[in-house]
């Protein structure tokens, strides 16, 4: 039994972070999706709140966030919002990044270097 695609998408949610919106409504237009509301400002010590508008339970989520500069706190909004689908019982969370932050420091060149790029992927999951 085949199934149509458009079956699937009724709990499909798309989040769009802060760094490229414009990015985000695109690709809602070509899935024939809205972006989902949420609530996401700064607070005046740099700390970034973020809160979803509707209930995401058994929701297919999708995270939306590019990573220009400054590339850590486009970075954390990400996290933020992966947190808080987790924590509002999403069945499925799917990170898309076109761009992956910290990519260039894959390995220890030296001694006491970090493992950035492993570090963002445990973060990821």
């Amino acid at each position: 039994m085949s199934h149509d695609w458009t079956d699937n998408r009724k709990n499909l949610m798309l989040f769009s972070g802060r760094a490229h919106p414009e990015l985000a409504e695109q690709v809602a237009k070509e899935l024939d999706v809205a972006v989902t509301a949420q609530t996401a400002r700064d607070f005046a010590n740099g700390e970034i709140f973020v809160r979803f508008d509707e209930s995401v339970r058994g929701s297919d989520a999708f995270v939306l966030q590019s990573h220009p500069a400054p590339l850590n706190t486009w970075l954390m909004e990400q996290l933020l919002m992966i947190d808080a689908l987790k924590r509002g019982s999403a069945k499925r969370i799917t990170a898309i990044l076109p761009f992956y932050p910290y990519a260039r420091q894959d390995k220890k060149h030296r001694g006491r270097e970090p493992i950035s790029a492993r570090l963002v992927a445990d973060l990821y999951k």
